[in-house]
């Protein structure tokens, strides 16, 4: 992800010296800029800054339908869960305003950390169906949904959050010099990270 940033940071440079070629008044300039700088920055969109290795092993059994069990004898099954989780910021969650004729970006909100993915592999260790109560696709799918659940609810647990706002500070020291790069400044004395957070539900895009 850095190499994002070094990325956008040439960009910038070079969008620097066509506006200041090109361009029109120094005001004008300075306030494209400005939009030029934080659309750049937003554009990196997510960024990981964290990442956590689990292994786990998760004990599952059907106990929804107790007379199918009872008659029709026990499913259940244990699970081997390999698991890597990525922690880091939605940077389209970003606030910043533009001071153009003292040529500041003021950041004054920072999103906070969030689990951006999760990479999952399940291995069977054992699984024991009763002798007419087979795992369905529904089943297995319900024993993967469940599973994947476990390893998220281990993460506020796991120190990665807190590890993850550590590093946000590193994250705003490079949209830091990303603005120096084209001779603006970052003010980011405003900006409160409130530790507040949810991360009990998986996001929806976290796969």
């Amino acid at each position: 992800m850095e190499y994002l940033f070094i990325g956008l940071a040439i960009g910038a440079v070079v969008a620097f010296f066509l506006f200041r070629a090109f361009g029109g008044n120094s005001k004008d300039n300075r306030q494209e800029q400005s939009v030029v700088l934080m659309e750049k920055i937003r554009t990196v969109c997510k960024f990981i800054t964290v990442e956590g290795d689990f292994a786990e092993i998760y004990h599952y059994q059907n106990v929804k339908d107790k007379i199918a069990n009872f008659l029709l004898g026990k499913k259940k099954a244990i699970i081997l869960i390999n698991a890597k989780a990525h922690i880091g910021f939605d940077l389209t969650k970003i606030r910043m305003e533009s001071d153009t004729a003292n040529k500041i970006i003021r950041l004054t909100e920072f999103p906070q950390p969030q689990l951006m993915s999760i990479e999952t592999d399940f291995n069977y260790y054992d699984k024991s169906e009763g002798w007419a109560n087979y795992f369905t696709s529904d089943d297995l799918t319900e024993v993967t949904r469940n599973a994947k659940q476990h390893i998220v609810d281990k993460v506020p647990e796991s120190g990665l959050m807190e590890q993850a706002r550590k590093e946000a500070l590193n994250t705003i020291q490079l949209m830091e010099g990303l603005a120096e790069t084209i001779g603006w400044k970052l003010d980011y004395t405003a900006l409160i990270l409130d530790k507040a957070m949810d991360t009990k539900k998986l996001p929806s895009d976290a796969s």
